[in-house]
Parts: structure tokens; C-alpha cells; sequence
């Protein structure tokens, strides 16, 4: 058995993490231009102005994505290199590179699937109010309109924001990442309000304006609370853990930004534990934030376990001393991309993508010039057997995005985690397939057959 016939295999960037050409062809700037800028705020003092030029580059890469065997590309669009001014008038340049990316993956055979926002805010509706201003939803729909007409007589995918849970946390709440804000908890629940509102409203252009049938999803992340036994207390405890809000600090929870977004509203406990801070909002907006979609993609890279406490709250199970992690102290967790995605299908009823998942290396090329990343392998390998065990037990999945195709900018990591199925020497700008590109290449041509072997 296994995954269905239909599954679709690609990989996953972010346009500010990949595409440099910054201050070029009337791109404005975005949050993360001022942020990576200020000092102390990314790692060495790193920016995402070159990145990895795939923005000249783009046409190698897609050969090498074809090289990969990749069947499809998830890849975001700029929002100020649309827009520079956030709003007004269209930066054709800008817009022009999407077109010619966008044909390049179609002449290869690779299908595009585009994301609408994956955290590159431009500054200049940052300085309007950002996501606490009102305003900004329908800023996102009009940019996504524009974008949506001039690319959906070939694009049939779209996905409108990547991860609120780390956009509005860590940029509106721990200010880890742009546009670096600490706000209190009411602000932070409006502003993550507003960029919900924002979706809807942007559901409601893609389908508007489409040009061919288009599937429309939403793709946000979560952190898994694994049973850490196959009973069925431990089991509930897990899941009680992944939707339930507890506590004032469980601003990140999956819940709170898919229940309105499918369900139709906030989960209960979010009223009972936030309170008076829940966000402002009018009569319709969970109706508009509500809107019918094709799919739902989630980013799952790992959990923790969970067993059932004294009590009603779940209790964490401590991992043993010298348990496995990547570069980023992330735990090596598998069992995530079975109980994530078998709890998210059984919650919101929706087909399933895994739009991103990876680790993070530290890697260079060995004397002969290969890069034998051989953890990732047996990283990727062992989440997807975890994946094809679900996909056996019949739950709707339809693809996974490895992330990511390239090593990249990331974020306040700046260029020293390595998360690419390709190798990038930021300073040449030379590209290396790693080992585990070529795996993925047979996990590919097998359906996936030999993952978790």
C-alpha cells in the first residue's frame, strides 16, 4: 500500500530567504530588511540581500529541482517586490520574475504551488500599523488579487499565509524575529485576528480573480504532543495538549489559528483562558475568516511526549539525557509526522499537506567535493515512514514539501543552519546536490516506498 498513487513529492523556500536581489528592479523593503539590519538582532549581523540570488539564478535551480526529480515547487511571492509600497502601484519587474519562474517549472513539469505571504511584511504598511491595524487585511487581498491575476492562468495551487503561530509570536510577541515587537497578549491576539482576516479576505480574491480551477489552503505549524504510550489515555492527553488552551502563555497552539479558520470560530477554551484579551472584532469576521478551502497544509518538524497527568492537564515526558537533535537543538522526534497529521485530519476533516519538513545540519563539502549529509537521510527517512504509516491507514494526504530545496537565509539564524536537499557556497553561489537529494531522488521514483527502511 503505502501513499497514493496521486501524492505529489517537491520542496519548500521562502522568498527572503532565497532570493536576494534586494534593492533591485524597485523591490521595497520589507520587515525583515530593517530587522536583519539592526544590530544584534540575526547572527553575525546577516541579511537576506543576496541570500542565495535565486532570484538571477532562479533558471539553474529549477534544472536542479528537475535533476532532484521534484513534481512540485512551493515558493513565495514578495510581497514588496509586488508592491513596494505595500499597496498602489505594481512593480512590473517584480512581478515579471514570477512569471518567468513560473514558466520554467511548467516547461520542467514541475507544478507551482504558491504562497501568498511567508513573513516578508513590506515596512511601509509596517509603519501604517502593521497586522494591528485593521486595514491590513484588505491590504493582503488586494496584494494577493494582483499577484493571483497575472500568475492563475497557470497556477493552480495557492496558499495564503505561512506559519501565524511564528510570525505573530516571535515577531509580535518575543520580538525573535521581525518586526521584533514585544506587545502584550491583547495585541498579540488582535494583530494574529487581523492576518486570519486577512486570509479570508485573500480566499475570497484568489477565487474571484482566478483564471483556471484553483485549490486554496492555509498553511500553518505545530509543535506535536506525541502519547508516549498507544494507550488511550495517553493518546487523549496528546491531544487535549495539542488543541486545548491552558494557560495565558498558549499563544502558539494550532487551535487558535485553525479553528476559526475551518471551524468557524475559537476554540472554547481560548474564551475561557484569554478572556477580556480576546481580540476586537465585528459581527462577520469569523464568517469571513471562515471561507470554504481545497486542502490545509501544516509545517511539522518535531514534538514531545505527553502522558495523562494527575488531573486533567497532560503530563510532559522528559527525553533521556543525549537524546538525538539537529543544529537547532530540535529533538528527533518522528513520531510527529504521524500523530500531527493524524490529529489535525481527525480535528479538521480537511486533505492534508506537509508543507514543510527537514532538519538543520552543519555541513561542507568533503575533499571530493560531495556533501554526504547522511543524518538528514536517516532524518527524512524515518518522519516519512512515520507519514506512509498514516497514509496506510487511509488519511487523506496529498503531498509533502520537504523543506527545504536549498540551504538558505535563516532568519535570525542567519546563514549558519543548513536545511537544503543543495548544497550553496553564499560566497560563489555554486550549487551541490547533497546525498540526501539524490535519496530523495529514489524516495520520489518509489512513491516513497523506501522511506522508513
Amino acid at each position: 500500500m503505502g501513499f497514493s498513487k496521486n501524492f505529489v513529492w517537491g520542496a519548500a523556500t521562502a522568498a527572503y530567504q532565497v532570493e536576494g536581489a534586494a534593492s533591485i528592479d524597485g523591490r521595497g523593503l520589507s520587515v525583515w530588511d530593517i530587522y536583519g539590519a539592526t544590530p544584534g538582532k540575526v547572527l553575525h549581523g546577516h541579511t537576506g540581500q543576496r541570500a542565495c540570488n535565486h532570484y538571477e539564478r532562479y533558471k539553474g535551480d529549477v534544472g536542479l529541482m528537475k535533476e532532484i526529480g521534484l513534481q512540485a515547487y512551493r515558493f513565495s511571492v514578495s510581497w514588496p517586490r509586488v508592491l513596494p509600497e505595500g499597496v498602489g502601484s505594481v512593480n512590473d519587474k517584480g512581478l515579471d520574475f514570477y512569471d518567468r519562474l513560473v514558466d520554467e517549472l511548467l516547461h520542467h513539469g514541475i507544478e507551482p504551488y504558491i504562497t501568498l505571504f511567508h513573513w516578508d511584511f513590506p515596512y511601509e504598511l509596517y509603519k501604517k500599523g502593521g497586522w494591528l491595524n485593521r486595514d491590513s487585511a484588505n491590504w493582503f487581498a488586494d496584494y494577493s488579487a494582483v499577484v493571483v491575476n497575472r500568475l492563475s492562468d497557470r497556477v493552480k495551487n495557492w496558499i495564503t499565509l505561512n506559519e501565524p503561530p511564528v510570525f505573530i509570536n516571535l515577531g509580535h510577541k518575543t520580538g525573535k524575529h521581525a518586526p521584533g515587537l514585544q506587545l502584550p497578549l491583547q495585541e498579540v491576539l488582535q494583530a494574529a485576528h487581523h492576518a486570519m482576516l486577512g486570509h479570508g479576505k485573500a480566499v475570497q480574491a484568489i477565487r474571484h480573480n482566478a483564471k483556471l480551477q484553483v485549490q486554496v489552503g492555509y498553511a500553518p505549524n505545530t509543535q506535536v504532543p506525541i502519547p508516549n504510550t498507544d494507550s488511550l489515555e495517553d493518546i487523549e492527553a496528546a491531544r487535549f495538549k495539542m488543541f486545548e488552551i491552558q494557560t495565558k502563555q498558549d499563544t502558539n497552539l494550532a487551535s487558535l489559528f485553525v479553528d476559526p479558520v475551518v471551524l468557524g470560530d475559537y476554540p472554547q477554551s481560548a474564551y475561557e483562558v484569554f478572556g477580556s484579551d480576546m481580540p476586537a472584532m465585528l459581527s462577520d469576521d469569523l464568517k469571513t475568516i471562515c471561507q470554504p478551502l481545497d486542502f490545509i497544509g501544516f509545517n511539522i518538524y518535531h514534538g514531545a511526549r505527553y502522558k495523562k497527568g494527575d488531573g486533567a492537564k497532560p503530563e510532559r515526558v522528559a527525553f533521556k539525557e543525549g537524546h538525538m537533535e539537529t543544529s537547532m537543538g530540535w529533538p528527533v522526534t518522528p513520531e510527529a509526522l504521524y500523530w500531527g497529521p493524524k490529529f489535525i485530519v481527525d480535528r479538521y476533516k480537511l486533505p492534508l499537506y506537509i508543507t514543510e519538513n527537514g532538519m538543520a545540519n552543519t555541513e561542507w563539502p568533503n575533499l571530493d567535493g560531495q556533501i554526504y549529509d547522511h543524518q538528514r537521510i536517516d532524518f527524512l527517512s524515518r518522519y516519512l515512514g512515520q507519514l506512509k504509516r498514516l497514509a496506510e491507514e487511509g488519511a487523506d494526504l496529498r503531498g509533502y514539501f520537504c523543506w527545504s530545496l536549498m540551504d538558505n537565509y535563516e532568519w535570525s539564524h542567519g546563514y549558519a543552519e543548513r536545511f537544503g536537499l543543495i548544497y550553496v557556497d553564499y560566497e560563489t553561489e555554486e550549487r551541490t546536490v547533497k546525498q540526501s537529494g539524490l535519496w530523495y531522488k529514489r524516495v520520489i521514483e518509489t512513491n516513497g516506498e523506501i522511506a522508513g527502511s
